[in-house]
């Protein structure tokens, strides 16, 4: 992976062809104020490499993007006297540039947002919430076994 992918945003601003609001930047990742926040100080922290989800961003990379995001929450906390933070990632669903991303968006008690950012169900029973259950069990073995 590389950051030649010409046609992502977030590749463009790390080559400096787009502008960004940056907050940080090390040699691993860069850190960029959304430009649509969900509050003000909502910030991107994007590897330089082109990873399009977190499961193609290698092992020995996670340490370090992960360190990067603690730091910036702790700042958005800081700087902004908020109460917390919220710390998502979207992969492919609702990722609206495909390449990782982590959002670091300041909280406020009574900010308004309730659990996630949509709808929240429940399971249609026990028997549906162990198969799900299963089905996951299952399919991190075969991760761990390198079966997938």
């Amino acid at each position: 992976m590389s950051t030649n992918s010409t046609g992502c945003t977030f590749c463009r601003i790390i080559r400096g062809e787009e502008k960004a609001y940056k907050v940080f930047e090390d040699d691993f990742s860069i850190v960029f104020l959304d430009i649509h926040p969900l509050f003000p100080g909502h910030c991107l922290v994007v590897p330089k490499e082109h990873y399009e989800t977190l499961a193609d961003l290698p092992d020995e990379s996670i340490e370090r993007i992960f360190k990067n995001a603690k730091l910036v929450s702790q700042a958005v906390e800081v700087a902004l006297k908020a109460d917390g933070s919220f710390i998502g990632i979207n992969n492919k669903v609702s990722q609206s540039v495909p390449h990782l991303h982590i959002h670091i968006i300041p909280r406020r008690k009574g900010d308004g947002l309730k659990g996630f950012f949509w709808p929240r169900t429940r399971y249609k029973d026990e028997k549906e919430l162990l198969e799900i259950q299963s089905m996951i069990k299952t399919s991190i073995e075969k991760i761990v076994r390198g079966e997938v």
